[in-house]
């Protein structure tokens, strides 16, 4: 019994760690910074409500989007709504608008090229503005 305790304490704290280790980037735009292996896609929510995503390579030099594939997919209360994106001045641009509220996940699934494995962002869309970094707090960049 005490070893079964150990290993749940171990594992517990590995996982704690390993979370940890997973901080918050903002890109040049104060959006999420997602990594695409080798490439950089920031998460930006407009104004309007729409969603620009811009391509960085992993220097952070904006890079046009060519090859990326994104879809995204909103968890509102009122229901899930897809997203998809249109190419427009460089970017990747929402083709419909976000609903209304925030405090619901968005989950963005995203390619750098049409054959590479889709990776699944969970992003908590929070718009007001972290005090503290001055970022959306969806993309806030604090150590709390």
């Amino acid at each position: 019994m005490k070893t079964l305790i150990h290993i749940l304490i171990i594992t517990a704290l590995a996982a704690t760690s390993a979370f940890a280790d997973a901080k918050v980037k903002a890109g040049p735009r104060k959006g999420l910074l997602l990594e695409l292996g080798g490439k950089q896609a920031e998460f930006l929510v407009e104004k309007d409500r729409s969603i620009s995503i811009a391509v960085y390579d992993a220097a952070l030099k904006a890079q046009p989007a060519t090859t990326e594939v994104i879809t995204a997919t909103a968890e509102a209360p009122s229901g899930k709504v897809k997203i998809d994106f249109v190419v427009k001045d460089g970017k990747l641009v929402s083709k419909t608008k976000l609903p209304e509220g925030d405090g619901y996940q968005v989950v963005v699934q995203a390619k750098a090229t049409p054959d590479a494995k889709s990776k699944n962002f969970r992003i908590k869309l929070q718009l007001h503005t972290c005090q503290g970094c001055g970022n959306a707090e969806y993309a806030c960049t604090c150590d709390e």
